[in-house]
């Protein structure tokens, strides 16, 4: 919400070719309390009156030589393409209504002025922009956060993935049908595999083979939805070798608790079971 200084303190221009009128609606809003008053009498300035100082209410007289209310609603339609443009349309003629806000005002006061009724309408056309400006402010701040957070993620994001590359590790994420969204690491170049066919079976290209029996208990693992760890299976080699992997996997669910998929991790555990055995 608005507090009463906010609005006492929003930029007003006051647009009318005859002084009288001018110097008649300057006092009434200084003796209302608002401090931040301009007024022009020449309405080919409006424009770019605008442009520079974005008021947060024109008082509009409509009917003006040379240029009528009309032609300068045009005019600041052109200024403000995207946002809430604060015209408030002071005319005597009734018929000016209608077309003053088509053309783009917000409002409108009648002659002769009815000061309670002025009041009013300034109040509420005021407490509108400042809100609309507000929550525009809010929006920009949200967005340039939303910006810098993506920025983050996407950099922590880079980095993990630059450090899995430099390791013998891999880290692999997969959807709830068991198909493979995610592997950073060096692990597709080790095994020959396509990222779908990870866990899963050797590609055509290869004549090496997993070990049916580790597959199997592997495959009933992941659809337990069960967490696993360090969990070592090989694939044979036509030279008869054998590679051994090892993996350590958790189930992942979305806040309502849905079965979303599995991530983990796994290395190339060959040349130290090898070690060992030995």
């Amino acid at each position: 919400m608005l507090d009463k200084t906010q609005i006492l303190n929003a930029s007003i221009l006051i647009v009318d070719d005859q002084e009288a009128n001018v110097r008649l609606l300057e006092e009434m809003l200084r003796d209302d309390g608002y401090t931040c008053i301009s007024s022009t009498r020449d309405p080919y300035e409006v424009c770019e009156l605008y442009r520079e100082n974005r008021y947060d209410l024109i008082l509009l007289d409509f009917q003006m030589p040379g240029m009528n209310g009309l032609q300068v609603l045009e005019g600041l339609q052109k200024v403000e393409r995207e946002g809430y443009l604060p015209v408030l349309v002071i005319t005597a003629q009734p018929e000016h209504k209608l077309a003053a806000l088509k053309a783009g005002a917000k409002d409108f006061i009648s002659k002769p002025f009815d000061f309670t009724e002025i009041k009013i309408r300034i109040h509420n056309m005021l407490e509108v922009r400042l809100l609309y400006k507000k929550i525009a402010d809010q929006n920009k701040t949200l967005e340039q956060t939303v910006k810098e957070r993506t920025a983050e993620l996407r950099e922590s994001e880079a980095r993990f993935r630059r450090l899995t590359e430099l390791s013998s590790d891999w880290y692999w994420e997969q959807d709830e049908a068991g198909k493979f969204t995610k592997v950073y690491g060096p692990v597709i170049d080790m095994l020959e595999v396509q990222i779908d066919d990870l866990l899963v079976k050797a590609s055509e290209t290869t004549a090496a083979y997993w070990d049916k029996v580790e597959q199997a208990e592997l495959k009933e693992r992941v659809l337990s939805r069960r967490p696993f760890l360090d969990f070592i299976y090989s694939r044979h080699h036509p030279d008869g070798s054998r590679q051994y992997f090892m993996i350590s996997g958790e189930p992942m669910f979305d806040s309502s608790g849905r079965f979303t998929g599995y991530r983990g991790v796994g290395k190339d555990v060959t040349e130290s079971l090898q070690t060992s055995k030995a």
